[in-house]
């Protein structure tokens, strides 16, 4: 895509390698995993510094994380674009699933059903997102996300399908 507009804004990020923190799945808990992670132990996945997901918080079953909107998230309509709201709410539903799980064991999205019901901006302040386990059986778990602006107003929620999976 060409750049338009003058001045031209630019955006620069780092990651560690993620097959580190992959390597721990058979060693920790999903609670103990995201604990490290909030703690600095471990790395933060490179999605959360594509995004500029901040602060992280877990307990069994509930994972808040928090997103401060920036123009890199706009789309052409000078809103948040939906795909990073959708991100936002798969990572804490998903880590709300990951944080109930024991060592050895993992997780991946089966499917996402998102509602976005009104939009964001930077003037929206920054985006709390809690995930919370709503059942959790052998073979599947069902969690909830759910953003908040600044104001306390609920912005998007999503529910999510988890495929639970032993890990080799």
């Amino acid at each position: 895509m060409t750049q338009t507009q003058e001045p031209a804004r630019s955006r620069t990020f780092t990651w560690a390698d993620p097959a580190v923190n992959a390597a721990q799945i058979g060693r920790r808990s999903g609670l103990d995993m995201l604990r490290a992670m909030i703690a600095g132990e471990l790395a933060a996945p490179p999605v959360m510094h594509l995004i500029d997901m901040t602060r992280m918080a877990a307990d069994e079953g509930v994972v808040v994380v928090e997103l401060t909107p920036q123009e890199f998230h706009y789309n052409p309509l000078g809103t948040v674009h939906g795909g990073v709201l959708s991100t936002l709410l798969d990572t804490a539903a998903g880590c709300a699933v990951h944080s109930t799980l024991p060592a050895g064991v993992g997780y991946t999205s089966l499917d996402l059903n998102v509602k976005f019901l009104r939009p964001v901006t930077v003037a929206s302040g920054t985006l709390r997102c809690t995930g919370t386990v709503l059942q959790r059986g052998n073979r599947t778990a069902l969690a909830e996300a759910r953003i908040t602006d600044a104001n306390g107003r609920l912005t998007a929620h999503a529910t999510s399908t988890c495929l639970i999976l032993p890990q080799p």
